[in-house]
């Protein structure tokens, strides 16, 4: 069997004063970190879209990127080239999960019975693959926006037929993902928004959006997938108003239709960005409302306005973004997707390994500072500390609605003025920075 990447052995854990750079510097996937290792905390994903697919183009310029398994006329040659360029890869870089489009791993046809026969095709090698390697799939989707036929959405569609394509290749998209034991599945709105009222009726969409994911819902209980569904919050992208904009969009959303027991969401730190939040904002928000499943870990740039998905590697936000998750009760299906691509000017076959070592890295010094934090009880005791006014007897009874409107103005002429206390954010900072 071929060797696509030749000059890359299998990455090994060396720790800190490693001057390799094919080796982790602090992701050791055995070290135990409360109670689990942090393979087991982490869960680390590869995406095959942009890690495979993505060829450096971009909306100023054709690809710069050539791959040794991109190389053929025939497309399903390309198709079985790359999955195995693929599990090469997963495994020399030891990650135990990936996720996929269906489109990323067979190309479409000129018919959806063409189509989906090419895809059974692929996805019984990645059966095998999966099996002979160990490494799982940790969610599936379907590419409901690439398309002409999805520009002006999917599920949202103005046209009824298109609705009906759309329903017809999540069907297919679930099926594959529940035969490769998929431990969830992502719906990710592309083009489910809009760029004028002037042609929308916006309450039938959203309507139509919510009766898609209904049709999902029950047709997971007739294959008997068991995997989680996971809703994708994100913005601006491509349409000006997207329905899905942020986690509050999304929950408010299920929680209208009563699809909310059905879906987690699968927060993207780039998507926070150009929602104006910050990753660690739509973490919390989720964890909140009981909603927290799973993550695309990669990061924006505040100086650009698209989603540009590099590699993350910012340890504040990774020990933060894990302290989060670990409060949460940490993954269970979901995991950490690098939903990122290399830079245009990184050409190299190994840049993929080096963009993949130095993101892992960072999320396992996160985890591990994030740890120490829970450890350590500090911050806990602090939040604990601020609120606990609401411990005494009348945040008790506000709390359990013993009191109302007339009760709190009795309360407030007998005690006067309240007093207030600091939020000592810049003391908090800096307790923050010890722990980096």
């Amino acid at each position: 069997m071929t060797e696509y990447f030749p000059n890359v052995k299998p990455i090994k854990y060396e720790g800190p004063d490693s001057k390799n750079p094919f080796a982790f510097k602090h992701y050791d996937p055995k070290q135990v970190v409360l109670g689990k290792t942090m393979a087991e905390h982490l869960r680390f994903a590869v995406c095959y879209w942009h890690t495979f697919k993505g060829l450096g183009s971009d909306q100023f310029g054709v690809g710069t990127i050539i791959r040794n398994y991109n190389d053929s006329s025939d497309p399903m040659k390309v198709a079985d080239m790359t999955l195995q360029a693929a599990f090469e890869f997963f495994t020399k870089l030891g990650v135990g999960f990936w996720c996929f489009h269906d489109r990323d791993i067979a190309p479409e046809a000129d018919n959806l019975a063409e189509t989906n026969k090419r895809l059974d095709a692929i996805v019984a090698k990645a059966k095998k693959f999966q099996a002979d390697t160990g490494v799982k799939l940790l969610w599936g989707t379907t590419n409901a926006f690439s398309h002409r036929r999805f520009m002006a959405g999917a599920g949202t569609n103005p046209s009824p037929d298109v609705f009906a394509y759309a329903a017809s290749q999540i069907k297919k998209a679930m099926e594959i993902t529940n035969e490769l034991g998929g431990q969830g599945y992502v719906f990710w709105g592309g083009r489910e928004g809009y760029d004028t009222l002037l042609n929308t009726d916006m309450g039938r969409e959203l309507d139509h959006l919510a009766l898609l994911l209904q049709m999902a819902v029950d047709y997971k209980k007739k294959i008997g997938f068991k995997g989680q569904f996971y809703i994708e919050p994100k913005p601006k992208e491509p349409t000006k108003h997207q329905y899905d904009f942020d986690a509050g969009n999304c929950i408010a959303f299920l929680q209208k239709y009563n699809l909310a027991q059905s879906f987690k969401l699968n927060i993207e730190a780039n998507h926070a960005t150009l929602a104006s939040h910050d990753f660690c904002h739509e973490l919390a928000l989720s964890a909140a409302n009981g909603m927290l499943g799973s993550v695309d870990a990669n990061r924006g740039d505040l100086l650009l306005g698209w989603d540009t998905d590099q590699f993350p590697n910012n340890i504040y936000e990774t020990a933060e973004a894990m302290y989060i998750i670990l409060k949460a009760g940490g993954f269970t299906t979901g995991g950490l997707n690098f939903d990122a691509h290399v830079r245009r000017q990184s050409i190299d076959p190994e840049d993929l390994f080096h963009a993949h070592i130095g993101a892992m890295d960072v999320f396992a010094r996160g985890l591990k500072i994030a740890a120490k934090m829970i450890e350590d009880k500090k911050f806990e005791k602090v939040v604990e500390n601020r609120y606990k006014g609401w411990s005494g007897d009348l945040g008790k009874k506000i709390e359990s609605k013993q009191v109302g409107f007339d009760e709190l103005e009795a309360h407030t002429l007998k005690n006067g003025e309240p007093k207030l206390q600091s939020g000592q954010q810049e003391l908090l900072e800096n307790l923050f920075n010890s722990y980096i």
